[in-house]
């Protein structure tokens, strides 16, 4: 069984690594594809999805980058190895795209009083494109977007990527039959609402736990409630709960069972403890045992 497991490991791994590095070519050749064509037809909207797909690009780079730090094993001086990269990744990833915002938010108001001409049917086809690249490396993701934070990421954004291109193909259409350029500053400017929206959410969660809050899913009263559901506890107090990754997560608390329990009831409370904390994906879980006669026991699992 040991085995197998480690084979299904690392045949995940294996996939989302190369779910990464397609998602990562690919969508550098869009981007070039897009700047060339933008630059040549003026079109904002074309180079501000480019500037999105390229902040996406380097975002794919920087968790494939991370999510291969994590599996290196610790060290004396990092205990814990380098699985706090994840959290930190998430969290810059997200910085970046909120102040691409800005630039974009910028052009795109200037650029909505000076409208220029452009060709919508090309804006539609290089959109079209869009498309088809961003479903395609998004759909790589899918099996894996609720495991991991930089993988939910980069689901989200191959996403919001393909929603965008679909507005471009519409926008591009309008513009071909009504001749309304300005329309290329609104899709500009939808699109940066877009990457707020798809982003918001990974900017709070990875921001949480960068400040090692609790870990969205892991709800203390609820933790508190399983261990006290266990024959032998007593109570369970002084409870912290922090991500170690994306992926991982640890706790330490205070168990209280009675002055009567032995070290065999002890040892099998805090097993059943530690079995039924990984069903609350929780996985490093250290008890600090209280006895009702205020006696202490340190236990780690």
């Amino acid at each position: 069984m040991a085995h197998e497991h480690s084979h299904h490991s690392h045949q995940a791994i294996t996939t989302i690594n190369r779910a990464f590095v397609i998602g990562i070519i690919l969508n550098l050749i869009f981007v070039l594809i897009e700047v060339g064509v933008g630059l040549n037809i003026h079109s904002l909207s074309l180079l501000s999805d480019a500037g999105h797909n390229l902040a996406d690009v380097a975002a794919l780079a920087l968790s494939l980058f991370v999510i291969r730090m994590s599996k290196v094993k610790a060290s004396d001086k990092f205990t814990y190895g380098f699985k706090k990269t994840t959290i930190l990744a998430a969290l810059l990833n997200a910085v970046i795209l909120l102040i691409s915002i800005g630039a974009i938010g910028f052009e795109a108001v200037h650029r909505l009083f000076n409208p220029e001409p452009l060709p919508g049917q090309i804006i539609s086809i290089i959109a079209g494109i869009g498309i088809v690249i961003n479903s395609i490396t998004a759909f790589l993701f899918i099996r894996f977007k609720d495991h991991d934070l930089n993988i939910k990421s980069a689901f989200l954004h191959l996403l919001s990527d393909a929603v965008v291109s679909v507005g471009l193909v519409i926008g591009g259409i309008i513009i071909y039959y009504t001749h309304l350029y300005w329309i290329d500053s609104i899709l500009s400017l939808i699109i940066a609402i877009v990457i707020i929206v798809s982003t918001w959410s990974l900017l709070r969660d990875s921001f949480k736990l960068s400040l090692d809050g609790v870990p969205h899913g892991i709800n203390i009263d609820n933790v508190k409630d399983v261990a006290k559901q266990l024959d032998g506890v007593i109570d369970l107090h002084h409870i912290h709960i922090w991500a170690l990754s994306t992926t991982e997560n640890a706790l330490t608390a205070h168990l209280v069972v009675s002055s009567d329990t032995t070290n065999d009831q002890l040892q099998c409370i805090i097993k059943s403890i530690k079995h039924e904390f990984t069903h609350l994906n929780i996985h490093h879980t250290t008890i600090e045992t209280e006895f009702d006669n205020n006696t202490c026991k340190h236990i780690v699992c």
